[in-house]
């Protein structure tokens, strides 16, 4: 079993571990418990009551977070003619309109957090499924990143102001991201609440019981913090 260092056994203890602390509570105890000598990632991971097994009960979407990720995310848009120019025009970091970058991204760059497609390019984007799948990179209509070109601008924007896209895992878990320590708890808690509500519209038809099962915060390098999941179900975006 591995050892925890002193840093982290001394956030530890700020933490009752058998406590379910209210939303509010656990952002101020994550943001006080993070000993990262960094602008630490704040996360939130939430156990489902879904068997991913089953594709009727897979959890994917988006949510646009109302306070961003305090982060600058490189967005990539593969689109020629009017979409190159509207993906341009919106703040597109790249522009994949030719076979040579194309060829470039089959051997291995993947220099961007967002790719993003117009359904004419997907025949040449397909081949690109290898690379960019494992990397969760790859555009989807389910996730709103395979698009008309008239929808780019929006996209890019959306993008760049915090989109973020959330997959259950294979063990019925969630990861997502909702900003830095740095941010104060009052935007960490919008985000959180943003968040919430997306898994919530998201619960698949064909599951029974109870749907948010657990809910823990916490941040790249500190202890995790139990939230209690009716409260948290209950949080609303305050802006």
């Amino acid at each position: 079993m591995a050892k925890h260092g002193k840093k982290y056994r001394a956030a530890a203890e700020k933490v009752n571990r058998q406590q379910a602390y209210s939303p509010q509570e656990a952002l101020e105890l994550v943001k006080e418990t993070s000993y990262a000598d960094f602008d630490a990632t704040v996360e939130v991971h939430m156990r489902l009551g879904v068997d991913p097994r089953h594709a009727d009960q897979q959890v994917r979407d988006v949510v646009v977070l109302p306070h961003g990720l305090g982060k600058t995310v490189r967005v990539l848009v593969f689109a020629q003619g009017e979409g190159a120019t509207l993906a341009r025009e919106a703040g597109a970091d790249y522009i994949v309109d030719d076979d040579e970058t194309i060829a470039k991204i089959q051997a291995g760059w993947t220099d961007f957090d967002i790719a993003i497609a117009t359904q004419e390019m997907m025949g040449k984007v397909g081949r690109l499924g290898k690379v960019l799948g494992p990397r969760g990179l790859m555009p989807s209509p389910k996730t709103g990143t395979v698009v008309m070109p008239a929808d780019i601008p929006r996209v890019v924007k959306e993008a760049k102001a915090g989109r973020v896209e959330f997959r259950v895992d294979k063990t019925a878990n969630l990861h997502v991201p909702i900003g830095k320590v740095s941010f104060d708890s009052g935007k960490l808690y919008d985000n959180m609440a943003a968040l919430i509500e997306a898994v919530r519209k998201a619960k698949p038809a064909a599951t029974k019981g109870t749907y948010i099962k657990r809910v823990t915060l916490s941040a790249t390098m500190g202890p995790g913090i139990k939230v209690d999941p009716i409260q948290a179900q209950a949080m609303v975006v305050r802006e």
